[in-house]
């Protein structure tokens, strides 16, 4: 079980969480998963599939309710970088909902249902087959990040890491071993019908989010600019993914049944005894009392300039809609002319819906108001999940739980 403080503790003393992200969030560009997504034609097949070091090298290297608590400070050394701090809200995050056992009924998710690997070196896996991957990697805590239907580092990353946990030749391939060993474990459907309810359309909604703190502090919440938004990051989808799936819902409208796929819960099989951090890989890492992988996560974990610190630290203390604090005797970069700024909670807050505290001071594991970039932007010096990934470790951690740095950051 977590062990967290209570609430009450934490507002009294606050939550100091500096050397973390600037926050410049620009217009999403997600890419199409797939041309003409589920259209008429059957998924082409993909080639066959195969330790720390094998997976970091399947991938190149990567890239923060309200109410204001005062700092703890830091010590003299810790790094001249953003302050954040954090309070804890009584509302949690939004959760995933139950999902439905039968798959969608739309005739066109046959194409991901149905897909299958081929043993064939030279097929490459269709936007279908590579949905039908992310999906299960994820439902198998081997997060591939967004569900996007689409190959890149994240989803290599994360195959290295199951098939590195499973024992199989690790080559961070969608290929068919990997597919007999996801499917052999779970034979749950991939996608769902899915009714828009009241909670997705409560809001509030930001609409085009402003650049810059001080035009970020002056927003009452950092809610998910649309519903569109907030329904994607509830199913780990790309917003270009679920609006491929559905060309013709009103996303803003009750009672809409939109076609999305079965996430996990997050929920994992054991307590995590220890985090890796593996900074060269761009990848947090949950391990059991035996050392076994139960879950890895993708990361921007620091940068060159701002590397995250070396070494073995620990969980302090979880935090879930935490607010953020732009500090100007604390930083790098930013006009401090703006003096003071407080940042309110929200998914679209510049550490995400989750703040995770480590020992070492002003240093935390948080959330990101843009999965698209986790894993692959440079960050000032913590480490960066999708806020569903964030929220599921802050609730396997304890208190004390080793925080265990790898690596080098190599990202610019």
């Amino acid at each position: 079980m977590r062990q967290a403080p209570s609430l009450a503790i934490l507002a009294a003393l606050g939550l100091s969480l500096a050397a973390c992200d600037d926050f410049t969030k620009p217009a999403r560009a997600d890419r199409a998963p797939f041309p003409q997504a589920l259209a008429t034609t059957p998924a082409a097949a993909p080639p066959a599939a195969s330790t720390a070091a094998a997976m970091a090298s399947t991938a190149p290297g990567a890239s923060e309710t309200p109410t204001p608590a005062p700092s703890l400070g830091a010590p003299a050394a810790a790094p001249p970088d953003a302050l954040a701090s954090a309070t804890p809200s009584a509302n949690p995050p939004p959760a995933t909902s139950t999902l439905a056992a039968a798959p969608s009924a739309d005739p066109r998710v046959k194409l991901i249902e149905a897909s299958g690997a081929s043993p064939g070196a030279a097929a490459k896996p269709s936007g279908p087959l590579l949905v039908k991957f992310e999906v299960l990697l994820d439902r198998a805590h081997f997060s591939p990040g967004t569900i996007d239907g689409r190959r890149g580092s994240n989803l290599r990353r994360a195959i290295a890491a199951f098939e590195t946990a499973r024992g199989m030749t690790v080559d961070g391939k969608p290929g068919a071993p990997l597919l007999r060993a996801l499917e052999s474990a779970d034979g749950a459907p991939i996608t769902q019908d899915y009714a828009i309810g009241a909670e997705d359309e409560k809001g509030p909604f930001v609409g085009t989010l402003p650049i810059g703190f001080q035009k970020l502090a002056a927003l009452k919440y950092l809610g998910y600019s649309t519903p569109l938004e907030g329904l994607a990051e509830k199913f780990h989808m790309s917003q270009a993914l679920l609006r491929a799936l559905n060309p013709k819902a009103d996303f803003t409208k009750v009672a809409t049944t939109i076609l999305v796929v079965r996430p996990g819960d997050g929920a994992l099989a054991a307590p995590v005894a220890k985090i890796e951090v593996d900074k060269a890989g761009n990848q947090v890492r949950a391990l059991d009392g035996g050392g076994r992988i139960l879950a890895a996560y993708p990361a921007t974990v620091g940068s060159t300039e701002r590397p995250a610190p070396s070494g073995q630290w620990a969980v302090k203390t979880v935090v879930r809609n935490p607010d953020y604090s732009y500090d100007p005797k604390r930083l790098t970069f930013g006009d401090k002319s703006m003096g003071a700024l407080r940042i309110a909670p929200g998914p679209n807050n510049p550490v995400g819906s989750t703040w995770i505290a480590l020992t070492t001071p002003t240093y935390g594991i948080h959330g990101s108001p843009d999965p698209a970039q986790v894993g692959k932007s440079a960050s000032h010096g913590c480490v960066r999940l999708t806020n569903w990934d964030a929220a599921a470790l802050g609730r396997s951690v304890a208190k004390g739980t080793p925080v265990v740095f790898l690596g080098v950051t190599t990202k610019s």
